[in-house]
């Protein structure tokens, strides 16, 4: 598997990230990155917790992070919820937290495999 059909797999973007990051050593190196960020698990227990801040900065930093490696399949859920909670619709954005959970997992799913087989 290269790192385009990697993309391909979960849903992303490649040709949006090429136009960004020069070279597919750094596209490989970003994305795999991806997998140590921590503002999903962020923004997971500050749901849980009912923390709408702490959850609406998590879910604004996922959001940026997917947009620079063109994750645009988690980057819209990640940018609903963002509003969402910058309005302070804590309700709201536990609902969307589904669609957001969905393509991280698919996300984190392809990533894995795609490291697997280097």
């Amino acid at each position: 598997m290269t790192i385009k059909e990697c993309y391909e797999k979960m849903g992303a973007n490649y040709q949006d990230v090429i136009k960004r990051l020069p070279s597919e050593a750094m596209i490989k190196k970003f994305a795999l990155k991806f997998r140590e960020d921590t503002s999903f698990q962020e923004l997971e227990t500050a749901l849980n917790e009912k923390q709408v801040d702490i959850a609406f900065r998590a879910a604004h930093t996922l959001k940026g992070v997917c947009m620079n490696l063109g994750f645009n399949h988690l980057y819209k859920p990640s940018f609903d919820i963002t509003e969402s909670l910058r309005a302070g619709n804590l309700e709201e954005g536990l609902q969307l937290f589904g669609e957001v959970k969905k393509q991280y997992e698919k996300t984190i799913e392809a990533l894995n495999e795609f490291s697997q087989q280097k």
